[in-house]
């Protein structure tokens, strides 16, 4: 009786689906983040009888066979890259992307990772740089006796200095697309890295080539919807617990089986 393995596929791959709807719950206060969709695809078939082979001598055919299910696997986890809403946080080092692009960040090991999650500080040699403090790519330093900064929808870097009418540049941001987003590696931390599914960096100025532009003061919110999360959270609980009655009618069948005299 195959049910009973088959029923156990289903389990498991709704089991992973809750999973993902709970990091997604877990996840809806995060900058930049984005949530995840579990993708499942069914297994192989046992073919009883196959279809198009020949019915009979006279050559005719068999219209339609009789497969049978294996069950159920997962395929992927993608991650839905819609744009999150925008928070007016009023702190200046706070950067929002809107549209397309990531920020580059150059990792302690030399390496490039990548955030939508604009927060960023400035270091004691007055480089920008993120929470954990990794520099913003490529760098931009703020002098000590900077008073303001301004930061356009481009991404030029701009500080007023006391004595200056004019105000200095003292750098450019650059956004950094991906011909396949969903193709990134997640390292944590709101980072992810190249891979060969992502395709080659290609960077940019914000707001020229097809790259979003920035939005000084703001951060972007998840794009994690708590309605959505919770109604496929019910419907996994629902597709769990069918599969749990499976096991149990499959079972009350082999125990008559095994009962019969």
């Amino acid at each position: 009786m195959q049910s009973l393995s088959i029923a156990a596929t289903g389990m498991m791959a709704q089991q992973l689906n809750v999973e993902v709807i709970s990091n997604n719950i877990a996840n809806m206060s995060t900058t930049g983040f984005k949530r995840g969709r579990a993708e499942f695809q069914d297994l192989l078939y046992q073919n009883l009888r196959r279809v198009g082979a020949n019915s009979s001598d006279a050559g005719t055919i068999v219209p339609a066979g009789v497969q049978v299910g294996l069950g159920v696997k997962t395929a992927a986890v993608n991650r839905i890259m819609t744009q999150g809403n925008m928070d007016n946080t009023e702190n200046k080092l706070d950067v929002a992307i809107q549209g397309r692009g990531y920020f580059r960040i150059e990792l302690p090991s030399g390496d490039d990772a990548y955030t939508r999650a604009g927060s960023f500080h400035i270091s004691a040699d007055g480089q920008l740089i993120t929470a954990d403090g990794y520099t913003l790519a490529p760098g931009i330093t703020i002098p000590p006796e900077a008073t303001d900064i301004a930061i356009s929808a481009d991404g030029q870097v701009q500080v007023a200095i006391p004595g200056q009418t004019a105000p200095q540049i003292v750098g450019q941001m650059e956004l950094v697309a991906f011909a396949n987003e969903g193709g990134l590696d997640p390292l944590g931390g709101n980072l992810f890295a190249e891979t060969p599914a992502s395709g080659a960096p290609t960077i940019g100025t914000p707001g020229n080539d097809g790259l979003g532009s920035v939005l000084q003061g703001f951060l972007e919110t998840s794009n994690v919807n708590a309605v959505t999360e919770i109604t496929s959270l019910i419907t996994a609980q629902r597709a769990y617990e069918m599969n749990a009655k499976i096991i149990t009618a499959s079972d009350e069948m082999m125990s008559v089986t095994s009962n019969m005299k």
